[in-house]
């Protein structure tokens, strides 16, 4: 009997060890169940509210871009009625740069070049008429906003940039028609040009090519 009685006793404690031991186990999935829950929250929330950043701060560059293009350029000339007829000689331009007018069948190549020596007028003007911004500076030009400049052209499709020696002010943006001064690299005036006239409403041409033309 008291043998009986100890396997018993025996087979009882080994029951409420197995039974301890997938309690301890449960609770653990459960824990793990929960963390990986709030884990699973806590992602899903951030995405909501960086998705909802996302989304608010590309409201706020659209916003910002739509206001650049329907804002005048302040400083900016204008000159309307200019000819497109192509010609095999030089022009002489009423503007310098010029923005438009008579100029040569092929176009300077525009597709985020930098130039380091001056090209020719009717080349870059058939440049505008493909809706391209053409930036250009003198020897008074600071060093920095040089470089700054060609940083923004270098990454900018249907742009360019250029040289010339005799025009008025260090720093000029061109576009076809459109013509602006701006006092450096960070003037506000340099990126609401490009946004407003790379490919914009004053393009004559718009989406001819840019590339596949005088390569200076």
């Amino acid at each position: 009997m008291s043998s009986a009685k100890n396997q018993n006793s025996n087979a009882a404690a080994r029951r409420a060890k197995l039974e301890e031991a997938r309690r301890k186990e449960r609770a653990r999935e459960r824990r793990g169940r929960l963390v990986t829950i709030t884990a699973a929250v806590v992602v899903i929330a951030g995405l909501v509210v960086g998705g909802g950043y996302l989304m608010s701060a590309a409201d706020e560059q659209d916003k910002a871009e739509e206001q650049a293009k329907s804002s005048p350029v302040t400083g900016e000339r204008s000159w309307d009625d200019l000819t497109q007829n192509h010609v095999e000689k030089a022009v002489d331009y009423p503007m310098n740069p010029p923005v438009g007018g008579d100029h040569d069948p092929v176009w300077m190549n525009c597709d985020a070049d930098v130039y380091t020596k001056a090209i020719p007028n009717e080349n870059a003007v058939h440049s505008l008429e493909h809706g391209a911004v053409w930036v250009t500076y003198n020897d008074k030009a600071d060093e920095a906003d040089v470089k700054a400049l060609a940083e923004r052209v270098g990454k900018t499709p249907y742009s360019l940039m250029s040289p010339v020696a005799d025009q008025k002010d260090p720093l000029m943006l061109s576009a076809w028609g459109k013509q602006v001064t701006v006092k450096s690299a960070t003037d506000a005036r340099v990126a609401q040009f490009f946004t407003k006239y790379v490919q914009g409403p004053q393009t004559p041409e718009p989406g001819a090519a840019c590339s596949g033309g005088v390569a200076g």
